[in-house]
């Protein structure tokens, strides 16, 4: 169950990285979403990390943001999708994966 926990707190955050980006583009409205999103993005994460070790529950967490966010901006906001951001992208999943085995 923290697992699970931790991959909707990745989404979660993901989410509101979202709507940080729609803020910057100064749609006002989506300040709820983000402040909702990161406050169960939080939430879920804390609960997690009664189960799942600190480093390997917050590398998990972030890993999922960065992953998540990068590939948001390249499908919804037309950001680059060279193939040096797809190299990175895998290094940081295959990072996220190598944790969970040697945790």
């Amino acid at each position: 169950m923290h697992w699970f926990a931790l991959i909707i707190a990745g989404g979660f955050e993901v989410f509101g990285v979202y709507n940080l980006k729609k803020v910057a583009m100064k749609q006002w409205s989506a300040l709820i979403y983000l402040l909702i999103a990161f406050g169960i993005s939080f939430s879920l994460l804390s609960y997690a990390m009664t189960a799942i070790p600190m480093g390997t529950a917050y590398a998990i967490w972030t890993g999922i943001g960065t992953v998540g966010a990068a590939l948001v901006g390249m499908f919804l906001f037309d950001e680059a999708k060279d193939w040096k951001r797809l190299v990175c992208i895998a290094l940081i999943l295959a990072s996220a994966v190598g944790l969970k085995l040697i945790s």
